[in-house]
């Protein structure tokens, strides 16, 4: 049986001179405040497939109280996830992921990004989608404020 999961994050622009989206360091003006390196897209993604296995979420997983965590890199935390995946019976199929910011641009980048999300899940570039969309400068992301990031993920059992 194929599996479904929905995954969201979020984070705030801090100081930095760049952000890290989908395993990729993008130069950009400001950082992202996390406890890891903030990847949004990454994140999402991650509780999506923990969600579609029933397995919570990287809260759970990676709790922001432990110095373990800090700064963990996004495709280490795809390939931990995968681990528990595989752990729990079950492989990554496909995922779809969507950043919504206003800036950096992400187009340039999401060639690099389909690249390092199949190499974290051990997928085939063909099974990843990332895209982009600004929020037409509304609310918090069209001022600036951060980037948030949705994911889709399905899985199946090994």
């Amino acid at each position: 049986m194929i599996r479904v999961g929905h995954g969201y994050d979020v984070h705030r622009f801090g100081v930095g001179n760049h952000v890290w989206l989908g395993g990729v360091r993008i130069e950009h003006d400001q950082g992202l405040i996390a406890h890891s390196d903030g990847d949004v897209l990454i994140h999402a993604l991650s509780d999506a497939l923990l969600g579609a296995a029933a397995l919570g979420d990287i809260g759970g997983l990676f709790p922001d109280t432990s110095d373990e965590w800090v700064g963990l890199a996004g495709h280490r935390m795809l390939q931990l996830v995968r681990a528990r995946l595989q752990a729990s019976g079950f492989a990554p199929v496909q995922c779809d992921g969507t950043i919504v910011a206003q800036a950096p641009r992400i187009a340039p980048h999401v060639p690099a990004m389909c690249a390092c999300i199949a190499d974290g899940l051990g997928i085939g570039l063909g099974q990843v989608n990332v895209k982009a969309t600004t929020t037409e400068r509304l609310g918090p992301i069209g001022r600036k404020e951060g980037i948030a990031a949705y994911a889709v993920a399905t899985i199946q059992p090994l």
